[in-house]
């Protein structure tokens, strides 16, 4: 049964922005960049750019999971947070504008949710920082224990334990530690961590219908913190009998997942997903204690119970066990004044504040605007066409991939390629260069590093810098350069994002075009005639996602029965897109002709 869940929001386009003005406004020692929509980063008050004299500790992710990332920027713990949109990893400017904002001549560590967006779009900013002489290492938490192993190339999810490596990490800068050695703690931390989640409601996205799968009986084991199906529905159970299956999966001997053997020490954190009153979480806690002391032979050093990574207004817990020692301890109850740690907040609130400016990036350039309207050339009027086709197929496609992502995955996907749609319709008419095929391949890929989030904005930011790459070498671009542009692309998403044909990715769609494309062109078959026969293989490659068992992405981590007759929706926007532009070539060309 779908259902619109009820919010006290405003915009729901401007729910993270406002979300981070009343936080900085409720803790003096919070501040914000002045980005907005683009740039949101939260960042201690107290640190000036470039003088920070100790590691920076950056965190962050898609928004939705507050308290974290931002609430636990402060001394002792996180240094900045970036969010991105809901569910959404954050941009790699974003990313950025945080390394360059906090991080002084000790370096910077960043501590990532092991999603593919954020491995991606941190990967990416860290590499950026590092060729601007900044120090930087990185630290990827998966500590999700809900999934047997192996997980292909996706791996384990990061929950809720990432905050303990936060603290960890975040106390060990502040105690003056190198960055070889901050990351070296928070690795270690990261590697003695292990986290499951149980929901007994989905979670409602700001301004979506939402589904309730599981109705009033029943409840979740094993999900995430996106709103992806779980590993079981099963009945709804009792809590006690439901924190000792969850223990039990934790500290599973056959899995492995945590290094804790009866004697071991550890420290236990009960963390509601949204919507759990603390009463419940409390009483969680009431039974975890003593099972994990009786039946396990494990002594718990330390219980933090709370509300620190949510999933919107989901109802549900996670567990999350940390093996501890001296040292990891020494780092937990090291102070700080991270307003979300559990702790007191302490000062007042000035009685006006004002956001920082974004420090420039040295490989920025202000937008350029086309001063004088085109007169576009026949190959201009082409491209031009080809791009509005796939542009609007796009916008009319949003609720039918937001419907199968909401099967398959976190929901948005069809919102995530409407906002880079709309935005290119918008773009082409004042800054795209159409008579110069490799500019314009280039500025669509900037745009779309501008308003895209999460995985599908950094791998079609990759796809379009690949084509610019191949395409500007050409003098003239002929059919035979759009082809090798197209293999090049499918190449360097392949490289970075890990899939290939078969893994239930756009690349189903794609490899299949570029393959016939190619051949058809070899062979001399006539641009468009070949250009369409790509299209159709693109849109059968796509097709074919519906037999297939996900190796990438968050449905990976689906059980595969739930994901039997839903084609992926990333599969189905490519040839969506790449068949509206072929069949706007045919038009355009057979238009000319009579």
């Amino acid at each position: 049964m779908a259902f619109q869940g009820k919010k006290l929001i405003n915009n729901p386009d401007d729910v993270v922005t406002e979300f981070i003005e009343g936080l900085v406004e409720t803790y003096p020692g919070l501040q914000y960049l002045d980005g907005f929509p683009q740039i949101k980063v939260v960042l201690r008050a107290d640190v000036e750019r470039g003088a920070y004299d100790k590691v920076a500790v950056i965190s962050g992710g898609g928004s939705g999971h507050e308290p974290a990332h931002a609430g636990f920027v402060g001394p002792g713990m996180l240094t900045a947070a970036v969010s991105g949109d809901v569910f959404a990893s954050p941009p790699v400017d974003s990313i950025l504008a945080a390394i360059r904002a906090v991080t002084g001549p000790m370096g910077c560590l960043l501590i990532v949710k092991n999603y593919t967006g954020d491995r991606l779009n941190f990967g990416l900013a860290a590499e950026q920082a590092k060729s601007e002489g900044y120090k930087m290492e990185m630290v990827i938490v998966g500590d999700d224990c809900a999934l047997p192993p192996p997980r292909g190339i996706a791996g384990r999810r990061g929950l809720a334990g990432t905050v303990l490596v936060h603290k960890v990490a975040g106390a060990a800068a502040d105690a003056g530690l190198s960055l070889a050695d901050v990351a070296a703690e928070a690795k270690h931390a990261s590697e003695v961590v292990g986290t499951m989640g149980v929901a007994l409601s989905v979670c409602a996205l700001p301004g979506q219908v939402s589904s309730d799968r599981l109705g009033p009986k029943k409840m979740e084991l094993g999900l995430g913190i996106h709103g992806e199906p779980g590993v079981a529905v099963v009945e709804l159970q009792p809590v006690d009998v439901v924190v000792e299956h969850v223990l039990k999966q934790i500290l599973s001997q056959e899995t492995q997942y945590l290094p804790i053997t009866r004697g071991s020490n550890a420290v236990l954190l009960i963390n509601g997903l949204g919507a759990t009153p603390i009463m419940e979480l409390m009483i969680a806690a009431r039974k975890a204690v003593p099972e994990l002391q009786l039946e396990y032979g494990i002594a718990v050093d330390r219980v933090y119970t709370g509300t620190l990574m949510t999933s919107l207004d989901m109802a549900g817990l996670s567990i999350t066990i940390m093996k501890s020692d001296e040292n990891i301890l020494k780092r937990l109850d090291a102070p700080t004044k991270a307003p979300a740690w559990p702790v007191g907040s302490e000062g007042n609130r000035p009685p006006a504040k004002f956001p920082v400016p974004v420090p420039p990036s040295p490989s920025m350039k202000d937008d350029e605007i086309l001063a004088q309207p085109q007169e576009l050339c026949k190959q201009g009027c082409i491209l031009e066409a080809a791009i509005e086709a796939s542009a609007i197929e796009i916008i009319n496609l949003k609720d039918s991939l937001n419907e199968w992502d909401s099967k398959v995955g976190d929901g948005d996907c069809g919102t995530t390629m409407y906002r880079g749609a709309t935005t290119i319709l918008e773009d082409m008419k004042k800054r795209y260069p159409m008579n110069d095929a490799a500019g314009t391949i280039n500025e669509i890929g900037a745009t779309i590093r501008r308003v895209m989030g999460g995985t599908s904005g950094i791998l079609y930011d990759i796809l379009f810098k690949a084509a610019y790459a191949s395409l500007k070498q050409s003098r003239t671009v002929t059919a035979n350069e759009w082809a090798d542009a197209l293999e090049a692309s499918v190449a360097a998403v392949s490289k970075y994002g890990g899939a290939s044909v078969g893994y239930r990715t756009m690349l189903d769609a794609l490899i299949p075009a570029s393959t016939v494309l190619k051949q058809r062109l070899k062979a001399g078959e006539d641009p468009v005639t070949a250009f369409i026969a790509s299209s159709e293989a693109a849109s059968a490659g796509a097709e074919s996602t519906k037999q297939m068992q996900a190796k990438a992405g968050r449905s990976s981590y689906i059980a595969p029965d739930l994901l039997a007759s839903i084609p992926d929706p990333g599969a189905m926007a490519a040839a969506a897109w790449y068949r509206a532009a072929a069949l706007a070539v045919k038009n355009k060309l057979h238009g000319s002709k009579s």
